[in-house]
């Protein structure tokens, strides 16, 4: 398979192969996009350095000489291996993975995403693992050297390197145990400062969002323990009359993955009676990886894994 001769390009290889296929300087130049004039010329460069006439007039046709023949198929592979190097990788067979994948997440996303992805490498990629790391990482750098494949949560650092896809746009609610007070009643920004809460804070912060909103009332709540992650913030609601903050889907769309475990732990969502900002759920990822084929599909699998049915991923 090396009786090409190295002189040939790779805009030669192609135009070889194209005639040799096509048997015909007219159709060879359609097929390429240029003037018969053009692949004419091109013909006798071959010729000139093949040193052999390749294709020869019988009749109204033109027919291979026994070394065009013979170089046919070698044409063909190389032009089939010139594609496969030129193409972006966004081509894969997922059956043929054999990758671990690194995703830095917060514990809710994570446990969401864990379900969602492990369905989907089980049908579609065996060969691939998952590696959920907590948010211990500065994303930015940890995606430049490698430690990480993807981000996915609440992306709120500026790299001007990295990409970001936003994939979900959630609101807060209120998760309470059943039969809790709040639930009773229809719940009032007075109701909802007067009861206990939890919040969740990787660095141990009592205050957010909702208590700048209920101070917009003169509201002040009681956050009686802080907590490192969701799941124990709700697995705490569920045993108690505190009240835990979640993301859950905004209203009139279908319930998030991210609800799944509050739903799980039996928990009733309640609006939140004043405004809150929304959250943002995107994955970032270096441009690195834009094009590579099995990053991609493990991005597509991250947006089906997080966005349900019926809504529209970014």
């Amino acid at each position: 398979m090396n009786s090409l001769n190295p002189a040939l390009d790779a805009n030669l290889a192609v135009a070889l192969d194209a005639l040799l296929t096509e048997q015909s300087v007219t159709k060879a130049a359609a097929r390429l996009h240029t003037s018969p004039a053009a692949m004419s010329r091109t013909l006798a460069r071959l010729r000139r350095i093949l040193q052999d006439p390749l294709l020869v007039r019988a009749g109204q046709a033109m027919v291979p000489t026994p070394r065009a023949q013979s170089l046919r198929e070698e044409a063909a592979a190389v032009v089939h291996s010139l594609g496969a190097l030129l193409s972006p990788g966004t081509v894969v067979d997922p059956a043929t993975l054999r990758s671990t994948f690194t995703i830095q997440a917060a514990d809710l996303v994570g446990a969401a995403l864990a379900v969602g992805l492990l369905q989907l490498t089980g049908e579609e990629a065996p060969g691939v693992s998952l590696r959920v790391r907590a948010e211990e990482w500065e994303a930015g750098s940890a995606l430049r050297d490698g430690r990480l494949d993807l981000e996915v949560g609440s992306i709120d650092h500026v790299d001007p390197e990295t990409q970001v896809e936003e994939l979900l746009t959630l609101r807060m609610a209120a998760a309470v145990r059943p039969g809790h007070p709040l639930a009773s009643a229809p719940l009032t920004p007075a109701r909802l400062a007067a009861a206990d809460h939890v919040a969740v804070s990787r660095r141990g912060r009592f205050t957010g969002p909702l208590d700048t909103a209920l101070a917009e009332h003169g509201l002040r709540r009681r956050v009686a323990i802080v907590l490192p992650s969701h799941l124990a913030a709700m697995t705490l609601a569920a045993r108690s009359d505190v009240v835990c903050l979640i993301p859950a889907s905004l209203p009139g769309e279908p319930p998030s993955p991210l609800t799944a475990d509050a739903t799980a732990l039996g928990l009733r969502l309640l609006d939140i009676p004043v405004p809150l900002p929304p959250l943002t759920i995107g994955m970032a990822w270096h441009p690195r990886q834009s094009a590579d084929g099995a990053h991609r599909w493990l991005r597509a699998a991250v947006r089906r894994a997080l966005c349900a049915p019926g809504t529209s991923p970014h």
